[in-house]
């Protein structure tokens, strides 16, 4: 057996990188090319779309080849599409060229999510699954700071040492990721195990596919507090799913637009870095005060994490701060809050799956987990168009009473959560 040190956190750096190329890189490169906020949002959103019916294909991963054999061949395939995307930047067509092959990455991201997440199961012992669990969102979390931080970073100082080449720059940022996931394909398909449980498949007949995903979806919508659940699901973060494109676009556009006029290294260091780690700060302190005294009595404080932070951006978007010690701060405070918020949120999940059925209900509720980013991300661009940054914040700020709304229907049982 593999010492799991040499395969787990390449392999979770390896899922994060993508996912942040098609949620965060690309509004960062189709807003330098010229694309409008309208467009941007509303593009990038449609590729929450993989992840959203993620659950109607995972089934066919568990029969269909090994885990092992689906991680490689979506790695390779993402570093296909991270070198056509990089391919296709400088050409006449490269809006439609990079949205395909965005597609390309989030669905083969996607499937690698699924098939990563079943393999780390079937690789290690319970006592490694638990021992590892932290390192393995550590890593993943790294590849944010990657992702939104280093490579923004060096996209921006190649566009320094390249005279301000926006397209070439972003193409040899894009090339030079290619290489690093064909790198990480080529470790993986080496250094993977190859636990015997990965190739023992029960085959399943379609047939049989549909009955138990049938069941699975009649107990989903069977649940008690059945409305009220997806409806918080889909609305908890709502004010988020606002924020989230439009807030980046806002961090770099223009003075003369609104903006803050952050270069692509600022804007990585800003966001990509100090707001990561502030994400990262607020989702630990959350899961602690979670642990310790269970989600209902916390649930409060964390609704007021999640969205009374936002007011940072109506602050900035009436003082236009110079400071990027100002920016950093005012950053920080809505990520920590977000990290610290969204804790209610994922156990809110856990909670609602509870009973037979539990991973493919988790599943389903992840699916409306980006159901809730990608709805409101289709018009966030358009609507921030028509009234202006300052007034988009404001209204994000007064659907913050959705998410209030929301929470104060909840019935959750005030031991969930607490330590044993």
């Amino acid at each position: 057996m593999r010492n799991p040190w040499t395969w787990v956190p390449t392999l979770y750096f390896t899922e994060g990188i993508p996912y942040v190329a098609v949620m965060t890189i690309a509004l960062i490169l189709y807003k330098q090319l010229g694309l409008s906020n309208a467009d941007i949002t509303f593009y990038t959103s449609w590729l929450y779309l993989p992840w959203v019916i993620k659950p109607l294909w995972s089934p066919f991963i568990d029969i269909v080849k090994t885990k092992r054999w689906w991680i490689v061949t979506m790695q390779l395939l993402i570093g296909a599409a991270f070198a056509g995307v990089a391919f296709t930047i400088p050409t006449t067509f490269w809006l439609q060229g990079t949205l395909a092959f965005f597609w390309l990455m989030a669905f083969s991201s996607a499937t690698h999510d699924i098939a990563a997440d079943g393999f780390y199961m079937l690789g290690l012992s319970q006592h490694d699954q638990a021992w590892f669990v932290g390192i393995r969102s550590t890593f993943y979390r790294l590849a944010t700071i990657f992702g939104q931080g280093i490579l923004v970073m060096i996209a921006g100082n190649l566009q320094v040492i390249f005279r301000n080449s926006i397209a070439f720059s972003w193409s040899l940022m894009f090339y030079g990721v290619a290489g690093m996931v064909i790198a990480l394909w080529l470790w993986h398909s080496y250094i993977l195990p190859r636990p015997k449980e990965d190739g023992n498949h029960e085959q399943a007949t379609a047939h049989e596919i549909i009955r138990d995903f049938t069941a699975t979806l009649k107990t989903f919508f069977h649940k008690e507090q059945v409305i009220v659940g997806i409806l918080f699901m889909l609305l908890y973060r709502m004010p988020e799913g606002l924020l989230a494109k439009v807030s980046a676009l806002f961090l770099i556009d223009a003075a003369h637009n609104g903006g803050l006029g952050l270069s692509p290294q600022e804007y990585g260091f800003v966001q990509g870095t100090i707001g990561v780690i502030g994400l990262t700060l607020g989702g630990i302190l959350g899961g602690m005060a979670a642990g310790k005294d269970g989600l209902k009595k916390w649930l409060w404080p964390m609704v007021c994490a999640i969205t009374l932070p936002d007011l940072v951006y109506v602050y900035m978007a009436y003082a236009l701060p110079s400071s990027l010690i100002t920016i950093n701060i005012c950053i920080f405070f809505e990520q920590f809050g977000y990290g610290f918020g969204f804790t209610a949120y994922m156990l809110y999940l856990i909670y609602y799956s509870r009973g037979n059925y539990k991973t493919s209900h988790y599943a389903l509720c992840t699916a409306f987990m980006a159901l809730s980013m990608m709805i409101p991300g289709l018009f966030a661009g358009a609507l921030q168009e028509l009234v202006g940054y300052r007034m988009f914040f404001i209204i994000v700020m007064a659907f913050c009473s959705v998410t209030f709304i929301m929470s104060a229907l909840l019935k959750i049982d005030p031991e969930f959560g607490k330590k044993e």
